[in-house]
């Protein structure tokens, strides 16, 4: 597969299947990462890092039980033998949300491994909740428009822009943009497209959103059509992510803005203005893909955050 266009180099990862000591385990384990990617429909992102935590455990369970991880040995864990691991984990230098996550991967793994048995029971760290910070409407259409300012290209200035505008006045991810082909035209009021797990929804496209795009595709030297990408890199190709986190990182150090202020933040700032204006619950979920209103919920406390602010910089008694 070509690679991306703008795509920046990377180290070849370690780990590989090739490199490791062989266990009966492995198999299972490749046969996990076809699951995630086949039927439950999990980014490669994620199949990736499901994967190597469980060859990570494959490789501790060896060394831990002192011999050969297939089937039984997966069977016959207990929970203090995943404990045992954990500890390893975090004497690595592994945090709370990193070791929840590595935990939610090993319990997938072995609850697949086991089939109809049940894999070992272990309460996850903690993890604090953390708030969205948003960015003010000012400070999102300062930052998209500050963004291309260095840029190669009259082009890609419009293309970066108009990226960063959608994702603040739709409340897209960043790969759900980059996502977008040519089948969107030609734009109208709202945008169908397609968010984690190929789940569709439509979201509103403001005017100011769409004439960003349409400057773009004005100055694009390459031809629009159904099956390319709506944004394309220097060379034609898809738009790498990274090129637009760049882009981002650079635009808020002349605009003196905080390092919490990347392109995803633009999207926490689109649900918190939402909210702030009275939309529902249910309507924001709908809007930004939420599976779970849980996950919609802590727009709440962003905007309670905010109300605290106003009242202890205007209240005379605060």
């Amino acid at each position: 597969m070509k690679p991306a266009d703008d795509a920046p180099s990377r180290p070849a990862p370690s780990g590989g299947e090739g490199a490791q000591a062989p266990h009966p385990a492995r198999e299972t384990a490749l046969a996990w990462s076809h699951h995630l990617a086949r039927d439950r429909r999990r980014s490669p992102h994620t199949v990736r890092a499901y994967a190597a935590t469980a060859h990570r455990l494959i490789d501790f369970l060896a060394e831990h039980l002192g011999g050969p991880v297939g089937a039984e040995a997966l069977a016959g864990l207990e929970a203090a033998d995943l404990r045992a691991f954990l500890a390893q984990r975090r004497a690595e230098g592994l945090g709370n949300g990193s070791a929840a996550r590595e935990l939610s991967a090993v319990r997938g793994f072995l609850g697949f491994a086991a089939g109809e048995g049940a894999p070992p029971r272990l309460r996850g760290p903690k993890r604090p909740r953390s708030v969205p910070r948003p960015v003010s409407p000012d400070d999102a259409v300062s930052l998209a428009a500050e963004a291309g300012e260095d840029a190669a290209a009259e082009w890609i200035a419009a293309r970066d822009e108009a990226v960063l505008l959608l994702l603040y006045g739709s409340g897209l991810r960043v790969a759900e943009a980059l996502g977008l082909t040519g089948a969107a035209l030609p734009l109208g009021e709202t945008l169908t497209v397609t968010g984690k797990r190929s789940k569709t929804r439509v979201v509103p496209l403001l005017g100011p959103v769409r004439e960003a795009i349409g400057r773009y595709l004005a100055l694009c030297p390459y031809p629009a059509s159904r099956e390319a990408p709506l944004f394309r890199g220097a060379r034609g190709g898809p738009l790498n992510g990274e090129m637009i986190r760049r882009a981002v990182r650079r635009a808020r150090v002349r605009l003196g803005l905080s390092d919490r202020t990347t392109p995803h933040a633009l999207r926490h700032s689109f649900a918190t203005h939402l909210l702030g204006r009275g939309a529902d619950l249910r309507s924001l979920q709908e809007l930004l893909g939420h599976a779970s209103l849980s996950s919609t919920q802590i727009y709440t406390a962003v905007d309670a955050a905010h109300l605290m602010d106003v009242y202890r910089s205007a209240h005379p008694r605060a």
